[in-house]
């Protein structure tokens, strides 16, 4: 997929400690039909002082999820959990009434209120697969 300056994207991760997030940024440019500079609307330069911008490959980069709206969440439901600035992938693992009880990939379990819950969707083939409507 190509992307074009001013598009709203997600940029995904896998270094170590970040597998699973995904980053709210914007296309700056286009640098090949494989490399993007893209600026972070959440992420900050090390000394503060702006967005966090880089060059990103186009295999890390994904539209914005369409917004499924959804009355109640489920256990077993893989969803991302909105922390530390970006979107962090999970399994609902229990209901407690007024949030949710979260289990991530590092075995790390948080509860969130259904607000910084959303249902996870993957970018496959140029369309949005998800398992819960």
């Amino acid at each position: 997929m190509m992307f074009e300056r001013g598009d709203r994207v997600e940029i995904t991760n896998n270094e170590e400690g970040m597998s699973g997030s995904y980053f709210t940024a914007n296309i700056i440019a286009c640098l090949s039909d494989k490399d993007y500079i893209i600026q972070y609307k959440t992420l900050l330069k090390e000394d503060k002082s702006g967005p966090l911008r880089e060059v990103v490959s186009a295999d890390h980069i994904r539209p914005v999820p369409n917004e499924i709206v959804v009355s109640k969440y489920s256990v077993l439901d893989t969803v991302d959990a909105y922390d530390n600035e970006g979107w962090w992938v999970g399994k609902i693992i229990k209901d407690m009434g007024s949030k949710y009880l979260v289990h991530f990939e590092n075995n790390e379990k948080v509860a969130y209120p259904s607000d910084k819950l959303r249902v996870h969707q993957e970018w496959v083939n140029g369309a949005w697969t998800y398992s819960k409507i």
